[in-house]
């Protein structure tokens, strides 16, 4: 479907748009309406957040008074404030020092940024845009070092508005990519990818960039070969004409989240990969495939007849979209090795891809598919996991079962195997393998009767406890319809977060119990239907939460993501929040990093000792910013709204990775 339109002032609203249109013609509830069967407000109460849990309706109430509690909280920092402004903030005694920037050097005898001459040569060997997902990987591989590793960062999009002098943002109907040149176009391709940097942490404290590191790679939407394994590599529906045997593509798009395994390689998660193709499905042998996936999008001109990138047309090439939507697996210890696309995985619109070793040594991959009403899914091998040989965990996820996740009204969940031949998956209903589906894994998922979710993004399991954390930023399509006076909640653009309880630890079990940690929003709008525990102060809750992180104490942080609407969510800028899951403070959030206006918050990222926490800010100056007091308009290269990190004139806003430290250099939040 095309998204495009003049009401959003930025590529990265436009993609919260579209998220917010399910493609899922699900019969089966919604995770809504099972919370809703499960839980009274009362039973909610109790089942969430124990017998310190606060209704929304009982507005201010719910900050004033506040009962003392014997139980100390695990996080101790003082709280910073909501609030939007120009820069970032972190918690006193705190420092957060911009480690790298769109555009700075990657690999070696790459040149210095220049905004005003950029090419997709010098892109290849810089920094991509976006950071989203970012992974550390100690060095020497095997050690607990923590300050010395490799940084592993995932770019999710590009934004043209600010990316480049003079052209404003080109994706609405009525520019329609006017401004776009071959030249830009492949700046754009080039920018998306991932990157991998050796770091170091001097005497000083302070991380840097080792810039000649053999280590040092660009990973290109442009340029980069990528083998693609598993079911599905070879299958017709895989082959195109620049690649007749379906098992090699070039590049990786729209790497949103992702994560490290246990054998220290690192996943890319390929979400909103429709986005970037054009043509017509009307006819297509892939009508209903694409049409579930939301294929084409158009939201770049990548596609366009016009331009010499035709595989992005699904006309001129119909298999190509079937190439992307998949976890890439990629070996930062070995530079000349090639990434390599795990087709056992699944396709959709990935959000992330973190992994856990089963008691058992099976490996096991959890992943949400980044839509209103798509699904939760887990990945198992077949195989088992061996700590002492590297090279025989290299094809664990080729080999393994991929689970969909239906949630019940009792508090379990059933996972259901998508495997060719059972469940419906046969081909009476279009699947005549095992390749066809994972290549529509959405389509197979929908005929299992998963549960749709409220656009399901980071799933996190905690190895200290077993239980995962699953983040459901938000669902503003619920209709009134489908919820009563209790949980879940219509238009729900706050989001929660479920807790999944794996019996006894068992990630390979075929049932786990679920519960609600939060439900997200200010607990002030008796309308909006927050749920926190007492304890948490006015700056404590959040909205939209997005990625997770759980550190090496087994604590859980947050980020948010609350797109253009953030002054209507919450009034706040998105950031980094502690969020306590144990005891009598279960439920309490604490917030700790904020962002400059626009800007997204990903990562976050732990070193081994907990002394670092990385974060990536991602499009700065872009989301909302006609919200933005004092500034009430789009941002654009010339005219933006923060010139965040480098605030010098001519230099536009640049997506960085930050890193934050104690001052006197020891954990985070202790």
């Amino acid at each position: 479907m095309n998204t495009r339109d003049s009401t959003y002032s930025c590529r990265a609203e436009a993609f919260e748009a579209s998220e917010d249109v399910p493609s899922s013609k699900s019969p089966a509830p919604t995770i809504g309406d099972v919370i809703n069967a499960r839980f009274g407000r009362r039973g909610f109460m109790r089942g969430a957040l124990a017998t310190t849990a606060i209704a929304a309706t009982v507005g201010p109430v719910a900050f004033a008074n506040r009962p003392a509690h014997a139980q100390a909280s695990r996080f101790v920092f003082d709280e910073i404030q909501h609030g939007v402004d120009e820069t970032h903030h972190v918690a006193p005694g705190y420092s957060a020092d911009v480690l790298i920037r769109w555009g700075d050097p990657v690999v070696p005898g790459a040149p210095e940024f220049d905004p005003m001459n950029q090419t997709a040569a010098a892109q290849e060997m810089q920094f991509g845009y976006n950071n989203d997902y970012v992974g550390y990987i100690p060095l020497p591989f095997g050690s607990e070092n923590a300050d010395h590793g490799l940084l592993c960062v995932n770019h999710e999009y590009t934004n043209e508005e600010i990316m480049f002098p003079g052209i404003g943002r080109q994706d609405s109907d009525e520019v329609a990519f006017a401004g776009m040149t071959n030249e830009l176009i492949d700046v754009e391709i080039a920018a998306h990818g991932g990157s991998i940097i050796e770091i170091a942490r001097g005497d000083t404290g302070r991380w840097s960039v080792i810039q000649d590191s053999p280590f040092n790679r660009r990973i290109s939407a442009l340029s980069t070969p990528i083998t693609i394994s598993g079911p599905a590599a070879g299958h017709d529906r895989m082959k195109t004409s620049a690649d007749p045997s379906g098992t090699r593509v070039i590049g990786t798009i729209n790497n949103c989240a992702g994560g490290i395994t246990p054998w220290g390689t690192y996943l890319m998660a390929e979400e909103n990969f429709h986005g970037y193709f054009w043509g017509d499905t009307e006819g297509h042998a892939e009508q209903a495939n694409y049409e579930r996936y939301g294929v084409p999008g158009q939201w770049y001109a990548w596609g366009r007849e016009d331009i010499g990138h035709s595989r992005f047309n699904i006309n001129s090439e119909p298999n190509e979209a079937n190439r992307f939507g998949w976890i890439v697996e990629v070996d930062p210890l070995d530079p000349s090795s090639t990434p390599v696309k795990r087709t056992a995985l699944g396709r959709f619109k990935h959000e992330g891809a973190e992994s856990i070793v089963n008691a058992d040594g099976r490996v096991v991959v959890y992943s949400g598919d980044d839509q209103r009403f798509d699904y939760l899914y887990k990945f198992v091998s077949h195989g088992r996991y061996d700590p002492n040989n590297r090279e025989a965990n290299m094809d664990l996820l080729d080999d393994g079962t991929l689970y969909v996740a239906r949630f019940n009204d009792d508090g379990s969940i059933d996972w259901l195997p998508l495997v060719f031949g059972t469940g419906g998956l046969t081909p009476e209903n279009g699947f005549n393998s095992q390749a066809d589906v994972l290549i529509g894994t959405r389509l197979a998922a929908d005929i299992l009767g998963a549960t749709p979710m409220d656009r399901p993004e980071d799933v996190e399991p905690n190895p200290m406890t077993n239980n995962v954390y699953v983040m459901l930023t938000n669902n503003s399509r619920r209709t009134a319809e489908q919820v009563d006076s209790a949980n879940p909640r219509a238009e729900n653009r706050a989001g929660h977060i479920l807790e999944l309880t794996p019996p006894d630890g068992d990630h390979g079990a075929l049932t786990y119990a679920w519960s609600v940690l939060v439900q997200c929003g200010d607990p002030n709008d008796g309308e909006v239907g927050a749920m926190w525990n007492s304890a948490t102060s006015e700056n404590g809750w959040f909205s939209c939460p997005d990625n997770c992180a759980v550190d090496h104490q087994g604590r859980l942080w947050i980020s948010t993501d609350q797109g253009g609407a953030w002054s209507a969510v919450s009034g706040s800028a998105d950031g980094v929040w502690a969020l306590e899951t144990e005891g009598e403070l279960r439920g309490t959030g604490k917030m700790f990093f904020r962002v400059p206006v626009g800007a997204e918050m990903c990562g976050p990222l732990f070193t081994p000792n907990d002394t670092t926490l990385f974060v990536a800010v991602q499009h700065p100056a872009t989301d909302g910013t006609s919200a933005f007091p004092g500034f009430e308009r789009a941002s654009t290269f010339e005219d933006p709204a923060t010139r965040w990190p480098d605030f010098q004139d001519g230099m536009p806003p640049r997506p960085s990775v930050v890193a934050i430290t104690k001052e006197d250099g020891g954990p985070i939040g202790v």
